[in-house]
């Protein structure tokens, strides 16, 4: 019976107060509604691409391809093995792929841009002789049948303005340099035409004469002969390409089916990743609310003590009080969760609409079971967490005491217990973000993330004690100007600091984010900024300008027809294995990369001979390598290349870690994966005039389409735009945590102006202007987002200048602290005080004095 009496004491409070109920509801909203948009955006997307790769590599029953990306492929010699082994093996139709890398140029001249999705190029087979019509279907005109024409996707061609008889041009990402003159003979519908994709298809002839220099070829593909399952092929075929632990080495023999589950597993760990960031800033977003909530019932049971009073004095039990806070809180958590849902899905749209426009695949938005419950459940149990404290709080009221006039917060009482252990834990924080500091690597970061999560907890506890003071001197400052109204200001915001502290934390949290990322970044762009000023002799950087491969001959192109350059220098990527590991370098062709940059060398040179291996001062710590030993590079063809490490240089982020001598590197890389991969270092002769000298290296390297020519400044001006593009991203989302701390200070102003409304009908009615009532709530407000952004900052700055140190080793180069941001963001926390104010102030302004007075 009490229950369901307390049942409807719950309802009915929720609605006769329901300013108080949007209030709190919209403190849940945005965090579930980013949980809610990031399940049902990557599950919609996941969706597509799965639809997609159904459809890929149709009809094939085992495909045999190189492990390696950059292996040149599966050798001619096998291929003709199981050619010749067909009836033996079950093998019905065995089909021989080549392509590699291209840049295709659209209508007007210019590469077609793909925003990071492949552009590649393959034989066109006849349907009678391919196997699952890989090219798709001939939508527009014909195949090709000779050297210089090509048949494209229809998207890639439409968004190129190119159609049937459009002449073009075509670059090989291999070791042809010069560009090729084609004509679109025919459009294609791709399966696989997703994104930005680019596919393109000469004849056979033509793209084995283009991509493989008759020992290798990139896929092969055959199917089964009736009786034969897909699982038996395969066994069949790995067996008879050699040494089991060989073939798994060099080769993926894989059935249809595993080659489609392999695409969806890449696509879903990047959509895991997408997922994730968007969970992770949803989690901040709900961190936030959940101190705001935890706000708002604080200042709810304070506003009805007199209420539950009543209710325990007529034979409510503690239980029963506790519950009904409880279920209030249970009733906030579905609304919001639901809001958050319709909210979530509007988000998720504009998402979709947004990816789509860039031609990312949808079949419409998939809305799923898991996006609901989890809405609901997050919603529901983050209010819940975050009324718990107010609701114990609730049931442990006396009856007598709750009855007095005083509705202060119940607990905010003493805060000598929860201080002493945030200063404890505050102590242990600083000591290990101190430590952690002063390691570099792995380990002293983690050290650094417990300092982080100890400093946090710290000044949770710790800020109730702290807004006293700060917020105290903040008053102070503004006490002249602002008089009487100022000290009365100062007043209402210390006057509780447990609420300040909780109404300030969200902001802390939020603004503690952007320092620790903006940091992070600044330091990374002065990194970059001084390796650059510091270590780069040349005059002109040569990049893609898609951050994709150049064709090697461009070095060579300068270097015979720019008469002004002095010195022409490419890095070459290339890969390879030690001891199983992935082993990633470049090599220094035309020249040594002295003559372009300053490096300081620890141990022997950097003028690397043909079979040596310069590497810097971090590879030969984790490696155990010292000058004069001899390492073995396993190629991606299987083969072994022993090479002597003839330098040690300091590390250096402009010439890379590992440096391999020319003769190793065309061991290493087959001549079909050959591609200049990073940049071209041009130096001029002595006296040359530099704007000449790009002049002239624009003049010749304009045909090859993707070309980009850098002073170092510009260079600089690059890396940085890509960083500040990054951290934009994360601002943005970061501003859903600040958002909800603004929505918070609203929320608590608003609920304030409610609690003191006698108080501020007295004032009113002594004479105090409306103006006047509307200045103090602005101040007070504006004090508590100070003293948020203030702690902010310090626990931003403390976290990111040990986190950066740790990161010495993996490049970073001192901290660089932004105070540019660090004072916007104080000066915007100021603004944000006021902004959130506005409408508590208002109303506060409108109280009427006899009512107010009267009102019990």
């Amino acid at each position: 019976m009490a229950s369901s009496v307390m049942r409807k004491v719950s309802v009915r409070s929720l609605a006769s107060h329901k300013l108080r109920l949007v209030l709190t509801v919209f403190s849940v909203v945005l965090g579930t509604s980013f949980v809610a948009a990031a399940l049902m955006f990557t599950s919609t997307v996941s969706s597509a691409f799965n639809a997609i790769f159904d459809s890929a590599a149709r009809g094939v029953a085992v495909e045999v391809s190189a492990a390696d990306p950059q292996s040149p492929g599966v050798p001619v010699d096998l291929v003709d093995k199981l050619r010749k082994d067909k009836d033996e093996l079950g093998i019905d139709r065995l089909v021989e792929n080549v392509g590699g890398p291209v840049t295709v140029a659209d209508s007007a001249g210019k590469p077609i841009q793909t925003g990071g999705a492949p552009s590649i190029a393959s034989a066109y087979l006849p349907p009678g002789r391919s196997i699952g019509d890989p090219n798709g279907d001939i939508v527009d005109g014909r195949a090709p049948t000779s050297e210089g024409e090509i048949l494209i996707n229809k998207d890639a061609a439409d968004k190129a303005g190119l159609h049937v008889g459009s002449p073009t041009k075509v670059v090989l990402g291999t070791g042809i340099s010069d560009p090729i003159d084609v004509t679109v003979v025919g459009l294609t519908d791709m399966p696989t035409s997703t994104g930005g994709f680019v596919g393109i298809a000469f004849d056979e002839a033509t793209a084995k004469q283009y991509f493989s220099d008759g020992e290798y070829v990139s896929v092969v593909d055959m199917t089964a002969r009736p009786g034969v399952s897909d699982a038996q092929l395969r066994e069949r075929v790995h067996a008879a390409l050699g040494d089991a632990k060989t073939v798994d080495e060099l080769y993926d023999v894989r059935t249809g089916d595993q080659v489609r589950e392999d695409q969806k597993a890449q696509v879903d760990q990047f959509l895991t990743i997408i997922q994730a960031v968007f969970l992770a800033f949803a989690a901040i977003g709900l961190l936030v609310g959940t101190f705001i909530i935890y706000n708002t019932f604080s200042m709810i049971v304070a506003q009805r003590n007199k209420e539950l009073a009543l209710l325990r004095a007529i034979g409510a039990s503690r239980r029963d009080v506790s519950r009904s806070v409880l279920l209030e809180a249970s009733i906030v958590g579905v609304i919001g969760g639901l809001i958050g849902l319709g909210l979530g899905i509007g988000i998720a749209a504009v998402m979709l609409a947004v990816t789509q426009a860039q031609g990312l695949p949808s079949s419409g938005l998939d809305i799923g079971v898991t996006a609901v419950i989890a809405s609901l459940v997050v919603g529901v149990v983050v209010t819940m967490l975050s009324a718990w404290i107010p609701a114990r709080r609730a049931s442990r009221i006396p009856p007598v005491e709750a009855m007095r006039e005083s509705t202060v917060e119940p607990g905010a009482g003493s805060l000598r217990t929860r201080t002493l252990v945030g200063a404890i834990l505050g102590v242990l924080g600083v000591l290990a973000l101190v430590v952690g500091g002063l390691g570099e690597g792995t380990g002293p970061a983690l050290i650094v993330g417990l300092g982080a999560l100890l400093a946090v907890v710290a000044v949770v506890l710790g800020a109730p004690a702290l807004s006293q003071p700060v917020v105290g001197a903040f008053g102070s400052l503004f006490a002249k100007p602002f008089g009487t109204v100022g000290r009365l200001a100062r007043t209402n915001a210390i006057r509780n600091p447990r609420r300040s502290a909780a109404t300030a934390f969200a902001l802390t949290l939020g603004l503690m984010l952007v320092v620790v990322i903006g940091t992070i970044g600044t330091s990374f762009k002065g990194t970059v900024n001084s390796e650059v000023d510091k270590g780069v002799t040349a005059d002109f950087i040569v990049t893609a300008t898609n951050n994709g491969p150049l064709p090697i001959g461009i070095a060579d192109t300068i270097r015979s027809k720019v008469p002004d350059a002095g010195v022409v220098i490419s890095q070459a990527l290339a890969t390879a294995k030690v001891d199983g590991q992935p082993f990633w370098m470049s090599s220094a062709l035309g020249g040594s990369l002295n003559d372009v940059a300053v490096v300081h060398t620890e141990q022997g040179s950097l003028d690397v001979p043909g079979d040596g291996l310069a590497i810097n001062a971090s590879t030969a710590r984790d490696q155990g390598w010292k000058l004069g030993d001899e390492v073995t590079l396993t190629a991606p063809t299987g083969d072994r290349v022993p090479v002597k490490i003839t330098g040690v240089y300091e590390d250096s982020e402009v010439i890379g870690q590992r440096i391999v001598g020319e003769d190793a590197y065309k061991k290493l890389v087959p001549v079909e994966t050959m591609r200049q991969a990073a940049p071209i270092w041009v130096k001029g002769r002595p006296g040359t005039d530099v704007d000449k000298l790009r002049s002239e290296i624009e003049d010749v390297t304009k045909q090859y389409l993707v070309v980009q020519i850098q002073d170092k400044e510009q260079f600089k001006n690059t890396v940085s735009s890509t960083i500040d593009q990054m951290l934009v991203t994360l601002y943005a989302l970061l501003g859903l945590s600040l958002a909800i701390a603004v929505l918070g200070i609203v929320n608590t102003l608003a609920l304030s102006v409610v609690e003191r409304k006698k108080e501020i009908g007295m004032l009113r009615a002594i004479g105090m202007a409306r103006a006047q009532v509307r200045r103090s709530i602005y101040l007070e407000s504006t004090y508590i987002a100070v003293f948020g952004a203030v702690l902010g900052v310090v626990l931003g700055l403390a976290i990111a200048i040990p986190l950066i140190r740790t990161l010495a080793y993996w490049g970073l180069d001192g901290v660089v602290i932004p105070w540019s941001l660090i004072g916007i963001t104080l000066v915007g926390s100021a603004v944000v005080g006021v902004v959130a104010a506005l409408w508590p102030a208002v109303t506060a302004a409108r109280t009427r004095a006899l009512e107010a007075i009267v009102e019990s």
